[in-house]
């Protein structure tokens, strides 16, 4: 049962905890312990014990964790067995190497259809996926329902793009416009992807002294 107010850096570790034992699932470990994955994670055994603690309880004193059984439990946490429904609006350069590059289905994802103004890519497919002109983008979210919108349209755009997804129902953004969205609607989430923070935290600590 998940707990109240479950901070953001807890929220934001949880999918580095699923990767590592789906590797581990992978290369065939059955158990381990808090301190054993903590050292191939660069985090203590007390943080990881403290944050899987805000879901429950897991493990058992002198065994540690069953891979595979607390792998299940991050996976339904993080919703990866709840097959949201997805849309990529905008399938320039960067939407394409998503489509075809990104596996959605291994984080629960179902990839639907892609949208474009460009007549070069409307009517073909994407590694199997549809791309639609914008103009039939309110007739296949009444029908589809999806979940969640991949956005890499201009910046241009960005705003206005996310509102007329708002006003269709969607509620899930994960944004690689560059641009900070903003909402007035309750429960719409935005997850930010900014390559250059990272680009610029990787120049800080190649150049800290």
């Amino acid at each position: 049962m998940k707990k109240q107010n479950v901070s953001d850096a807890v929220i934001r570790r949880l999918p580095r905890y699923y990767r590592y034992l789906q590797d581990l699932h992978l290369k065939g470990t059955v158990r381990i312990s808090s301190s054993i994955l903590g050292e191939k994670m660069g985090i203590t055994a007390s943080q990881i014990r403290q944050d899987l603690s805000c879901f429950g309880e897991f493990g058992q004193q002198g065994y540690g964790y069953n891979v595979e059984e607390l792998r299940a439990e991050i996976g339904h946490i993080l919703g990866v067995d709840e097959s949201h429904r997805v849309i990529v609006v905008g399938a320039g350069n960067l939407g394409r190497a998503l489509i075809h590059n990104f596996r959605f289905p291994d984080a629960g994802f179902l990839l639907e259809a892609a949208f474009d103004v460009s007549p070069d890519l409307v009517g073909r497919e994407l590694a199997g996926v549809p791309v639609l002109d914008m103009s039939e983008l309110e007739r296949f979210v009444a029908a589809h329902r999806p979940d969640v919108a991949v956005l890499t349209v201009p910046q241009a755009v960005a705003q206005r793009t996310a509102d007329r997804l708002i006003d269709l129902g969607i509620r899930g953004f994960w944004n690689f416009t560059n641009v900070e969205l903003t909402s007035s609607v309750p429960n719409v989430r935005f997850e930010d992807v900014h390559f250059a923070d990272s680009l610029l935290t990787l120049s800080y600590r190649i150049t800290e002294r």
